[in-house]
């Protein structure tokens, strides 16, 4: 049902644009058109197995929301989304996806009106009735255990890619490259490589319009220590310990957080996280269009921004990048930016 494995494809334009071999682990083909499937049909399960009456779930760019939506649809679950107001009208098309399935989908007016607004609705619904209801964090976050149920679902990401590496390419990769908000797909990359040494990992932030407080969605390259949604992590927040608002042309990657376990990873040094700035992701989504006839999520296109710039600094190599989703769900973006040659 879910789709899997999903293909590893030999991205050949790319290659000889960039002067590197680039393999694309292609989660974009997955069911609902993501790799939120894989997380969301684990939990929907346990929702099932610990007795839960409905489910609830957060969702940024809709997809983890999507994916909820029909996973419950094909278990016969109630559910309920949270969607900032914001992230509403920029991802419309997943709003009416969710709807179609069968969810509620509520829109969350107050705070920033994006993820973490919705994160905190959800956690609210939640807490009211923990016994009945079930909610299905969407992205590497929250209190324990989530951060480690969603690694251990999202990690089919790794483990197939690891196999399909060494049949296809005939080697591990140089670097994987996968982007990074809360930190699902990444950590779902990154974790079966941990243990091999030869292989770098590099994680894209949303690099944002700038460095400031409020331009960006960096945690790991401008936040600090504290604590957000039961999770202690690295965060965009001031002197005082206030939550900044974050700006990021991506849904998905719009968050003052990331999971703790890449916090931990980035101060360890295993993997090195990098800012994309809003343009250059754009700009790397218009040029897969062109050479790969693949349209991918702005969010991924921040991890082929990435590549192409390591590349070009490390000429020759063999890159593994994870392309989380399809762009289908941007086009109310993609009008008003590429497709008006704002790019």
């Amino acid at each position: 049902w879910v789709g899997r494995p999903t293909a590893l494809t030999h991205a050949r334009g790319l290659s000889k644009r960039w002067g590197a071999e680039v393999w694309l682990k292609r989660e974009d083909l997955a069911h609902t058109g993501a790799h939120k499937i894989n997380n969301s049909v684990g939990q929907v399960l346990l929702a099932k197995k610990l007795g839960a009456k409905r489910v609830i779930a957060e969702t940024g760019a809709g997809q983890h929301g999507v994916a909820t939506a029909a996973a419950c649809a094909r278990l016969d679950m109630p559910c309920t989304v949270y969607m900032g107001a914001v992230d509403m009208e920029r991802q419309a098309p997943n709003v009416g996806r969710m709807k179609l399935l069968g969810a509620t989908v509520v829109p969350v007016t107050s705070g920033d009106r994006t993820l973490r607004a919705a994160v905190d609705e959800a956690l609210r619904d939640w807490v009211t009735d923990p016994n009945g209801t079930y909610c299905c964090m969407g992205s590497a976050i929250g209190p324990h255990p989530y951060p480690y149920i969603v690694r251990e679902l999202q990690a089919v990401i790794g483990r197939e890619a690891r196999e399909q590496m060494m049949v296809l390419a005939r080697s591990l990769p140089d670097i994987a490259i996968a982007c990074v908000g809360g930190g699902s797909n990444a950590i779902g990359l990154f974790h079966p490589f941990l243990k091999d040494q030869s292989v770098q990992l590099l994680g894209i932030e949303a690099g944002g319009k700038g460095n400031g407080l409020g331009e960006n969605a960096a945690s790991i390259t401008f936040g600090t220590p504290g604590v957000l949604q039961g999770t202690y992590s690295l965060l965009l927040q001031d002197e005082h310990g206030q939550i900044q608002e974050t700006h990021s042309v991506s849904a998905g990657l719009d968050y003052p957080g990331v999971g703790p376990e890449h916090a931990l990873l980035g101060t360890i040094g295993r993997v090195k996280y990098e800012a994309i700035t809003d343009d250059d992701a754009l700009d790397a989504l218009a040029e897969c269009c062109r050479c790969e006839g693949i349209l991918p999520a702005i969010e991924s296109s921040h991890a082929l921004a990435g590549a192409r710039r390591w590349a070009k600094q490390n000429p020759g190599k063999k890159i593994l990048i994870g392309l989380s989703g399809r762009g289908d769900k941007d086009m109310p973006t993609l009008q008003q930016t590429i497709l008006k040659g704002k790019i």
